[in-house]
């Protein structure tokens, strides 16, 4: 077993607030649930994040564990779908169909990896009613007034995931008071649905699941009552993932549903929480470009920006932070070219004692940049060294253009007038040395130089520019 090999994967359990190797179920099969979007509208820069953490974290497991199953679900149907239908006018079906492919599109810009199951909800409904029924019959579950309820003093050990207290579990829910609850923390399992909504029969009369629900019963459907890794954002650990521990394992009273829950930190954006009257709102497809927008970025810069920061810590989402992760794509991606983008190769075992640790991202960032900058100044030029370089920007799920698609993208309008400029004084240096002016012709370089831009002399009278990295 080589250096690589042998390394071993450490997560943060949110479940036990506490990072342990990771061991799998059954290292044959390992089973992971990500919870995905809810398709009222395109995503923001907030839902990417998630996205682009549990990518990476796939990307990983696949290189210890012969066969991943993932499975990140759609939840197509909730108020927020209702109510978004509603105010524009068109069927449900119409809006989710829509708002479902712009997300495949927006997350295949990020690079993300096709999931082996997407699971939607309004697919699954006969498996949550199964499982609604099975919490009623143990008496965990009541029907009061059309509605099924969670009855939460029921499941000894609510609360655990989130630490919470009663008090604030209560408050936590944001839910309105009830006169039919039998307890203030009691939640919803399904709900009646009025004439004209989205609805389906039940043993408890027209309705839909409460959302909830939903994640339980897909789950088990896909990777059984037990699995090894549920992941989603922080946001969600309360009330939607400890009500999904409470729902699955009362009505799986032998097994313990997810062993390890990995959540990934709040985002905000220049500064302060996203807000549309702060005009610090961005979904994904305005950053990658509209019809109506000029293209501005590539999902590799959003995708790099994002894992700068480690998965469990917040987020500050900065415009001019794409511009630095833009620039340095650009040298990784000369650098990946030193030898023709190379074969499959393994990453350094420093690249993988880094994302061994709880997927700390940016110490991996750091790594692949020190080598980026040894091979371009040619300390490191060599090809088992390029290898190891891309394998690891890989496994990040970067470097996934070919050279040419990669530069051949439209830059910032700042970058564009800035390369202009130094091509300009390129020019002017070549034209200086034609006159054997070479005093200008230092100049210029040390001019360049300050400006953070080295010069190469190439046979045959070609200059070529590179940004120092």
């Amino acid at each position: 077993m080589n250096t690589e090999e042998a390394m071993t994967l450490h997560l943060y359990n949110s479940l036990g607030r506490a990072k342990s190797e990771f061991v799998p179920l059954n290292s044959s099969d390992v089973k992971v649930y990500v919870c995905g979007p809810t398709v009222y509208s395109d995503i923001h820069i907030g839902n990417a994040r998630p996205i682009i953490v549990f990518d990476v974290l796939v990307r990983l497991l696949r290189y210890f564990f012969p066969h991943v199953t993932y499975v990140r679900n759609i939840t197509d149907v909730d108020d927020k779908i209702l109510a978004r239908a509603k105010e524009l006018g068109e069927p449900i079906d119409v809006l989710t169909a829509r708002t479902v492919h712009q997300f495949h599109q927006d997350i295949g810009q990020l690079g993300a990896l096709e999931p082996d199951f997407e699971p939607r909800a309004t697919q699954h409904i006969s498996q949550m009613v199964e499982m609604i029924r099975q919490l009623v019959d143990r008496g965990f579950a009541y029907v009061a007034e059309q509605h099924v309820m969670f009855h939460v003093p029921s499941a000894p050990d609510y609360g655990l995931l989130s630490g919470r207290s009663r008090d604030e579990m209560i408050a936590g829910a944001r839910v309105e008071p009830a006169p039919y609850k039998k307890d203030p923390a009691d939640f919803v399992l399904w709900k009646p649905s009025s004439n004209g909504e989205m609805g389906w029969d039940s043993p408890w009369g027209r309705g839909r699941p409460g959302w909830h629900i939903e994640c339980s019963a897909m789950s088990v459907e896909y990777l059984g009552a037990d699995f090894d890794i549920h992941g989603g954002g922080e946001d969600l650990i309360f009330p939607h993932h400890e009500n999904e521990i409470a729902q699955s394992c009362c009505a799986n009273p032998n097994a313990s549903f997810a062993r390890v829950w990995l959540h990934n930190g709040y985002l905000q954006s220049e500064g302060a929480k996203m807000s549309k009257s702060l005009d610090n709102f961005y979904t994904v497809k305005e950053l990658l470009g509209t019809e109506q927008r000029k293209r501005m970025w590539r999902g590799e810069a959003i995708r790099l920006m994002m894992l700068g920061t480690h998965y469990r810590k917040a987020i500050d989402f900065r415009m001019e932070g794409l511009e630095v992760s833009k620039k340095k794509l650009d040298r990784w991606y000369r650098a990946s070219q030193t030898f023709g983008k190379p074969s499959e190769a393994m990453p350094s075992d420093e690249f993988m004692a880094a994302v061994c640790d709880d997927l700390n991202t940016p110490l991996a960032i750091a790594v692949l940049d020190a080598m980026c900058g040894k091979i371009l100044a040619g300390e490191e030029a060599d090809n088992d060294c390029v290898r190891k370089f891309v394998a690891g920007a890989e496994m990040l799920g970067l470097l996934q253009y070919n050279f040419s698609e990669w530069f051949q993208g439209v830059s910032s309008e700042s970058e564009s007038g800035e390369n202009e400029e130094i091509e300009a004084l390129i020019r002017e240096r070549s034209l200086a040395k034609r006159r054997e002016d070479f005093k200008t012709a230092d100049t210029i370089r040390q001019k360049l130089e300050k400006r953070g831009v080295i010069v190469e002399d190439k046979s045959g009278g070609k200059t070529v520019w590179r940004w120092r990295t």
